[in-house]
């Protein structure tokens, strides 16, 4: 059986929940006095509008904007290329419990998959999602899993992570053998009546959690938890995650803290989950560091792109791959409060040289042209043909 076959529709396998307690904030400061005392203070976690300061860019003009849609609260955006060459672009929608199917060349809405609930095919908060093959991985905040549906019909195979998973947001995925997957989610869980306190520091080394993922020998999904990481200290502690995405030519993940009081920025940590210290410097975004994903035109080559969510445009920022040097920022005309970004590195009819997908004010998709973004920012050619 070759790896990751697409499995027969509806056939499932579940890891059954098991019950997770979420402390109110009084009664962890009762027990953990001190704990509390030390630990970050309450934040923001609303995904309303955020100024800031904007470093310099250059304008990229969209090639085009869906249609909006404001009750379904985009957040995050996958793509896949169907058998017959055409592309689909993933978007989940949390508001509205489901994902939205968009035309990669066109920007068409297709059509919407799920609606709220917790069985197999639905969704409460679906955050993030990514495709592996033929296989598309939705996290779920208020189900506390990842789920896993099969292209192109979108039918149930299984999901994961209900046991350990508190809230969690988003994905990657690394191959690490054929037929074996490794998912790093990162689980941005939070305390006090509404849930906006963040945890005290010792807590923070469960912000990425690692599951081993297979196929199963009846199609669905076998997945094992491989334990948590996150450093606790004050200076680098992940304090609110959501974008994860690595780079396994240069053993590098780079993690999405969101709390602007503190240092809204990318920390990069390795494979294994060990804190290098590293990442992009305080001061790198003006707003909230949200979408991050790897240009990677070359085999060792390329570049990262990541979000700055500003209003009233979002800022891209282009940082070289190997040293994470900048390396330009470009924003598009209209395209604001960008969450999720996905690229599609291969060619299509109307992009030959790639695209960009940008979620738009939480209600559109925006699409810009890497021929046109690498020709503006006097990058690598390579990453444009």
């Amino acid at each position: 059986m070759p790896p990751w076959p697409v499995p027969e529709a509806g056939r499932l396998v579940h890891n059954p929940p098991m019950p997770i307690l979420r402390p109110l904030a009084a009664l962890l400061c009762g027990a953990l006095l001190v704990a509390c005392a030390t630990s970050p203070e309450p934040v923001r976690t609303s995904a309303s509008p955020v100024l800031g300061e904007a470093r310099p860019s250059v304008e990229v003009a969209e090639s085009f904007v869906t249609e909006p849609s404001r009750g379904d609260e985009l957040d995050s955006l996958a793509t896949w290329t169907s058998e017959d060459g055409r592309v689909l672009v993933i978007a989940t929608a949390k508001s509205s419990h489901r994902l939205v199917v968009y035309d990669g060349d066109s920007g068409e809405r297709l059509r919407e998959v799920g609606g709220k609930g917790t069985g197999p095919g639905r969704f409460t908060r679906p955050n993030g999602v990514l495709v592996f093959g033929d296989l598309v991985f939705v996290t779920e905040r208020d189900a506390r899993r990842v789920q896993v549906l099969s292209l192109p019909g979108f039918d149930p195979v299984g999901s994961f992570g209900e046991d350990v998973l508190r809230s969690p947001y988003a994905l990657w995925l690394h191959e690490t053998a054929p037929g074996e997957l490794h998912a790093y989610v990162t689980d941005s869980f939070m305390y006090g009546d509404d849930y906006t306190v963040v945890p005290p520091w010792e807590e923070l080394d469960q912000r990425v959690r690692r599951f081993r993922v297979r196929r199963d020998a009846t199609g669905g999904i076998d997945a094992r938890y491989q334990g948590s990481f996150g450093d606790t200290s004050q200076a680098a502690g992940l304090r609110m995650v959501e974008s994860i995405w690595g780079d396994p030519a240069h053993d590098r993940l780079l993690v999405a803290d969101e709390d602007r009081r503190h240092a809204s920025t990318l920390r990069e940590y390795t494979l294994d989950g060990r804190y290098t210290g590293g990442g992009l410097p305080h001061g790198s975004f003006g707003g909230e560091a949200e979408g991050v994903v790897l240009w990677d035109c070359t085999p060792d080559g390329g570049y990262w792109v990541a979000v700055d969510q500003l209003n009233p445009l979002t800022i891209f920022h282009v940082y070289d791959r190997a040293t994470l040097a900048p390396r330009g920022s470009f924003r598009g005309a209209m395209t604001a409060n960008t969450d999720g970004i996905a690229l599609h590195l291969s060619p299509t009819p109307r992009f030959p040289g790639g695209v960009m997908y940008a979620v738009h004010d939480d209600r559109a998709v925006a699409a810009f042209d890497l021929r046109e973004v690498a020709g503006a920012l006097g990058l690598d050619p390579a990453c444009s043909h």
